[in-house]
């Protein structure tokens, strides 16, 4: 049987986890957003945490609850453990249904990313576009959520995101046609999310958004982290001075209704 964590079990939950570099796993443990779930609320042996589609695992994947654990997910789920024993029982219990790819870590030093590069980056947005940084209109307008659902989708509401996010788009005729928002919070920073309309794309408005985005945040001490999902974001990355550490396996799971 597993049982949903509460703040008191989030503590112990600290050192499962220790070992995996993620800020959206702090957005958990640090008492922000997302939930978890366990084995045991006295002595968890098994953890899930689950923020958005991101979902982590710790502990021992052996047992039964592990097992329970691996079906309790959301309908996509992108799945990321630290160990080959818990790959295995992912490709175990959910063969058939899983496709394995790689994501892109990147060094967690805010000393890389430099505030005069990224202010040069900061080109003339062509005519007819204008950035905003994302207030309660903005946020409320469909083409943003088109775009990605997942913006704000972490904050429990438009005014909890106004008031604890941070975001900027780009318009055109009164359309979001790229913008970068915090997915998640953490105590000493955010984890990007950053999306640009393919028709709009090879247009420098990522670059612009992104620069904006993370001079905002430097500006206010937070960091601003950036975790890739695929070369185009990998290339963006060191374009705007973040250094690649480590690609790593995740997994994404389709769970069946």
């Amino acid at each position: 049987m597993i049982y949903e964590a509460d703040h008191n079990v989030r503590k112990k939950l600290i050192s499962m986890f220790e070992n995996m570099d993620s800020t959206i796993i702090l957005s958990y443990l640090q008492g922000h957003m997302g939930t978890a779930w366990v084995d045991n609320l006295e002595n968890p042996t098994v953890a899930q945490i689950t923020v958005g589609i991101f979902v982590f695992y710790a502990g021992n994947p052996n047992t039964k609850e592990a097992e329970e654990l691996l079906y309790n997910l959301p309908e996509f789920t992108l799945a990321i453990v630290d160990s080959d024993e818990w790959k295995r029982r992912i490709e175990t219990v959910h063969k058939g249904s899983i496709e394995k790819f790689q994501r892109y870590r990147f060094k967690k030093n805010p000393e890389h990313l430099d505030r005069k590069h990224l202010k040069n980056l900061l080109t003339k947005l062509p005519k007819g576009y204008e950035i905003k940084r994302i207030d309660e209109n903005v946020a409320k307008e469909p083409s943003l959520h088109e775009l990605s659902e997942d913006f704000i989708s972490q904050f429990n509401s438009i005014d909890d995101f106004i008031n604890r996010g941070v975001g900027f788009a780009i318009l055109n005729e009164g359309q979001v046609v790229c913008a970068a928002t915090s997915f998640s919070i953490y105590d000493d920073g955010i984890e990007i999310e950053i999306a640009t309309h393919p028709n709009y794309r090879r247009k420098g408005l990522a670059t612009i958004t992104a620069s904006t985005l993370i001079v905002d945040c430097l500006d206010r001490g937070l960091y601003p982290s950036w975790d890739g999902a695929n070369n185009e974001s990998v290339n963006l990355a060191q374009k705007l001075g973040y250094i690649f550490k480590e690609s790593y396996e995740t997994y994404f799971i389709e769970v069946s209704p």
